[in-house]
């Protein structure tokens, strides 16, 4: 049965764009992507000397269950030349689990609902645009609600529209 996940994707190294249509494309072999926003320039948060991010949202319908998931990402990543050198620093890909359906789970190296979506513009802002009316299993805001109680700060601005982030 297949379900319905949402995921970030972000790059800062190399040619953020296409390391982000890539990894679309080959997110295609977990499942059937069925949405996908616009690219957003994003600044980055913690590690904040760095280059900016490029990134997404991506819905994708799925067979997968979360663990197996997780690990099919994970090696995506790797192929793609991810290297896990500083938390929250430079990357070529990074694609985290937001939402699976509606469950939650909390396992050695797997939190859903992410546990940082809902402080992170970077996250919010592109989700909003695929799925604003989708509400987090624990709270139970919308994904629009989560995005407007956001404090001020987090600069992200649009840079595709969601016809070109496809291409």
């Amino acid at each position: 049965m297949e379900k319905l996940v949402y995921l970030s994707l972000g790059s800062n190294l190399g040619n953020p764009k296409k390391q982000l249509r890539d990894a679309i494309q080959s997110l295609s072999s977990l499942g059937q992507v069925t949405n996908v926003s616009s690219f957003y320039e994003t600044e980055p948060v913690e590690q904040i000397a760095q280059p900016w991010f490029i990134n997404c949202a991506v819905e994708l319908k799925t067979g997968k269950m979360p663990r197996q998931l997780l690990a099919a990402i994970l090696k995506l990543e790797k192929a793609m030349g991810r290297k896990r050198a500083l938390d929250k620093g430079p990357r070529t890909i990074d694609i985290d689990i937001l939402l699976f359906e509606n469950s939650i789970v909390h396992a050695p190296g797997l939190d859903i609902p992410h546990p940082a979506m809902h402080q992170r513009r970077f996250v919010l802002e592109p989700l909003v645009e695929i799925a604003p009316d989708l509400r987090h299993p624990q709270s139970k805001r919308t994904i629009r609600e989560l995005r407007d109680a956001l404090p001020s700060g987090q600069a992200v601005k649009k840079i595709t529209t969601r016809v070109s982030a496809l291409r």
